[in-house]
């Protein structure tokens, strides 16, 4: 299939999706949260793929260069023409289905905020794995000024990283966050200068690539439900996911590999 508003490259195991509406500072609209879920959901099984980098692109104006990374819900689309509330919910409805793919999906997924993310396009960001973030990107949540609110599961997941005071403060105010922010607040897990920045990305991304795919697998499956049960049901869970992941040729391969001092060779088996 071939997609209009993201583009995206496989090499080496690492999947990079981008966002590709600059003109919009990659606004997110309809077609953009189906191009997005589609290639996730055929890449969803692939052993090819290890971890998936959502990242944006760099608009042009006067000759001016300007990195977006998303600036969330594409606002001059909304103004055009009535919708029905059938209508307004079918959109809600498709980009929930998309963070929830994203947090859902069996392999890991860096959001490389490369400019700013806005709204919708923080949201994005926030339903990945890792958040790393240029020293030209900044990430705020603006809805209540706008008279709307959050979604994507940012009630979710920006308490459990900031804690509840910081999370009402962020969305109640809509304060922009630059990248030295959000890697204060937790928010980010690296920042880099833009001339560095991808070749980090890449680096980081190639080291869990390395990893045995099962064993990444489990543990995001896992880690990302663990603050929802108690001790002994966790127990119970780990156990069944080391012996899922002891029945694997990976595993094997893992003990093979240090025993005779190399480094080892995944094949997601």
């Amino acid at each position: 299939m071939d997609y209009s508003t993201i583009k995206y490259e496989l090499k080496d195991g690492i999947l990079t999706l981008r966002l590709n509406r600059p003109e919009r500072m990659n606004a997110v609209n309809e077609e953009m949260y189906y191009e997005i879920t589609d290639l996730l959901q055929k890449n969803r099984e692939k052993d090819t793929v290890r971890v998936v980098i959502l990242t944006g692109s760099v608009r042009v104006k006067d000759g001016k260069e300007k990195q977006a990374f998303c600036a969330g819900a594409d606002l001059k689309k909304h103004s055009e023409g009535e919708r029905t509330h059938a209508q307004k919910r079918q959109y809600i409805e498709q980009a929930h289905e998309t963070t929830r793919l994203l947090y859902r999906y069996p392999k890991p997924i860096i959001a490389a905020v490369n400019g700013p993310a806005r709204g919708a396009g923080a949201e994005m960001a926030f339903a990945c794995d890792f958040i790393i973030m240029s020293d030209q990107a900044s990430i705020a949540f603006p809805e209540t000024g706008l008279g709307t609110f959050v979604g994507g599961g940012v009630t979710l997941h920006l308490p459990r990283i900031v804690g509840q005071m910081q999370a009402k403060e962020l969305i109640y105010t809509g304060r922009v966050l630059d990248a030295q922010a959000a890697l204060d607040l937790g928010i980010a897990l690296y920042a880099y200068s833009m001339d560095e920045y991808m070749v980090k990305v890449m680096e980081f991304a190639s080291n869990i690539a390395a990893k045995a795919p099962v064993s990444i697998t489990m543990a995001k499956k896992h880690l990302q439900r663990s603050s929802l049960l108690d001790l002994e049901t966790i127990l119970q869970l780990e156990a069944d996911a080391i012996l899922s992941c002891m029945d694997t040729e990976d595993w094997q391969e893992g003990i093979d590999a240090f025993t005779e001092g190399r480094n080892p060779v995944y094949r997601g088996r």
